[in-house]
């Protein structure tokens, strides 16, 4: 299971990427660096710099917003397809109950 990680942290490697980024040669060899001086992996780094690069518009890609929409719909989306579940059943519990040739 993945740890959490201080959103503080994300946000001091965002702001050194943006501040010392041109300095390196690629976003990976700058994502390598950032990562040995914040104390996460390399790729962690990368991954939040390639998102950080979508929500500003300059990549293509879903945004962290669309993200937690679809994440949202998803959750919600099962729990009325299990409310649905749920009521069809009882639905066919009281339809036999109320047959007259069951009795």
């Amino acid at each position: 299971m993945p740890k959490k990680i201080d959103p503080e942290v994300k946000a001091r490697a965002l702001r050194l990427y943006a501040e010392h980024g041109q300095e390196y040669p690629n976003p990976t060899a700058a994502a390598t660096a950032i990562a040995r001086r914040v104390g996460v992996g390399k790729e962690t780094v990368r991954r939040w710099i390639n998102q950080a690069d979508i929500d500003a518009g300059a990549r293509p890609g879903t945004t962290s917003e669309e993200s937690a929409e679809l994440k949202r719909l998803k959750a919600e989306n099962k729990r009325l397809r299990e409310d649905v579940a749920i009521l069809q059943a009882a639905t066919t519990f009281f339809a036999g109950a109320l047959d007259p040739r069951s009795r």
